[in-house]
């Protein structure tokens, strides 16, 4: 028989310690990185400054509007019940000529017909699943509405 050994606690060894960088040796990644951030930086504002501080995106109701009218020149009523890619494209422009319509409607109240004609076809395409007449109308009274614009 074996003789008991007293029960002693197993310490893991500590890590090692990494080397340190002498304080001196930081300040040249120091200086790069601010030197870095100040270029960025005034290449962004220079970049907004020369492009009139827009992203792109529309700042007003009329750019709104225009946007609605833009993404509703893409729809094409026959590819609306399309299968596929050129289906979920034309459903995604109508969805966009009503988001940006409703944005330029709640910005400008002179844009609610615009943005009735264009929710009144996406309603009703949504209800039939079909281009109807009823859309046909609709649609063709928002393309109006958007040669005035």
């Amino acid at each position: 028989m074996q003789a008991k050994q007293p029960y002693q606690a197993s310490v893991p060894p500590s890590p090692p310690t990494p080397p340190t960088v002498p304080a001196g040796s930081r300040r040249p990644l120091v200086a790069a990185l601010l030197v870095g951030l100040l270029v960025g930086g005034g290449g962004v504002g220079m970049t907004w400054a020369l492009t009139g501080g827009t992203s792109g995106a529309g700042s007003s109701a009329v750019d709104d509007a225009r946007g609605a009218c833009e993404a509703l020149d893409g729809v094409d009523e026959s590819k609306l019940s399309t299968k596929g890619k050129t289906g979920e494209q034309v459903l995604y422009r109508f969805a966009g000529a009503f988001d940006l319509a409703t944005a330029a409607a709640a910005g400008d109240s002179s844009y609610k017909p615009l943005a009735r004609a264009i929710t009144r076809a996406q309603n009703r395409h949504r209800l039939v699943f079909e281009v109807d007449a009823v859309v046909k109308k609709e649609l063709a009274k928002a393309r109006s509405i958007c040669t005035d614009l």
